[in-house]
């Protein structure tokens, strides 16, 4: 792959429609670059005033930024279905999905509008199920890609899929919780290029993390106040401008080096910061027993289904999840 890729080698992303989750920080950045290079970019995320200022904020340095917001909840499956049904009624289809958005390390355990547990309910099964939605426009697109965010936080020994407290109700404890998340991130990204290949879908999945980089998570969770966000308020320093933690997501979405099933991360000091190289993949996110269980439960616990034959679902037809294991 390119030496150092950085946003003058991202191709024109003239004609391609890109959804981005997510309205700060690194979502507003992958937004900013792809809207910059000619691409139709829809900034999806919970709250519209943020999504208003990132829209300001883009056309303030892309005059004629094609940029649009959409409200959706990532903890709702309802809002997921109804995002999805608004995108269908005015595109026909879309080339590349950046499942970004994510919460981060709330001190105490909390949950999504349908029960899961808000880390693993928000940063997986609401991208998720989200993919699957946009699945069939996804198929139409040209050259689709769907990139999904892993974290650092998955190198650790002691993170896996705990299907015996798979929502943290018997034990909570919130950078394990997040690492669980993000590993699941990651498994699905290997998963959906499998799948990909052998339904013939054409969609390219790769995962992508960003280092540690200047975002708003651990000011949002767990708070400014907490350990976490002293650290990021006063030693900023440690942590890479958000900018450039967005590189190897942005290489994952539009670079033509990019590969099907493989992961990038920054360069340097451990992948902490530098520019967008192969990331080294955690042994247990290979586990393909492993992914394979943790799809057919995602699939039950959202009801939905990667059924390239079905349109998504009714936002009526859509039941309440439960917490319960399946």
């Amino acid at each position: 792959m390119t030496k150092i890729w950085t946003l003058e080698n991202m191709p024109s992303q003239d004609g391609r429609t890109i959804v981005v989750t997510g309205t700060g920080g690194l979502g507003f950045e992958d937004a900013l670059a792809l809207a910059g290079a000619g691409g139709d970019v829809i900034i999806a995320g919970r709250n519209p005033v943020k999504g208003a200022e990132a829209i300001k904020r883009i056309k303030s340095q892309v005059p004629d930024a094609s940029v649009t917001f959409e409200p959706v909840n990532l903890g709702d499956l309802a809002s997921i279905a109804a995002l999805a049904h608004r995108l269908q009624d005015g595109r026909n289809h879309i080339d590349v999905l950046i499942n970004n958005a994510g919460v981060m390390t709330p001190p105490n355990r909390k949950t999504t509008v349908d029960g899961f547990e808000l880390q693993f309910g928000t940063n997986y099964l609401g991208h998720f199920a989200l993919t699957a939605n946009l699945l069939p426009m996804l198929m139409r697109g040209k050259d689709p890609r769907v990139v999904t965010l892993s974290s650092v936080a998955v190198r650790g020994a002691n993170v896996a899929i705990n299907f015996a407290d798979l929502q943290a109700e018997h034990e909570y404890k919130p950078m394990p919780v997040y690492g669980q998340s993000k590993l699941a991130c990651l498994m699905f990204a290997f998963e959906l290029q499998r799948r990909s290949e052998e339904g013939g879908w054409g969609i390219k999945s790769i995962a992508a993390h960003p280092g540690i980089s200047r975002t708003d998570l651990l000011h949002n969770e767990p708070g400014r106040r907490s350990v976490q966000g002293l650290l990021r308020s006063f030693m900023w320093f440690l942590f890479q401008p958000a900018a450039q933690g967005a590189l190897p997501t942005l290489f994952a979405a539009t670079s033509a080096e990019a590969r099907g099933g493989s992961y990038y991360g920054p360069d340097k000091l451990g992948e902490t910061r530098g520019h967008p190289t192969l990331a080294k993949i955690p042994p247990q996110a290979l586990e393909k027993h492993v992914a394979h269980r943790l799809w057919q439960m995602s699939e039950k616990l959202t009801g939905v289904a990667f059924d390239t034959r079905i349109l998504p679902p009714a936002i009526a037809d859509i039941e309440p999840a439960t917490r319960r294991e399946i």
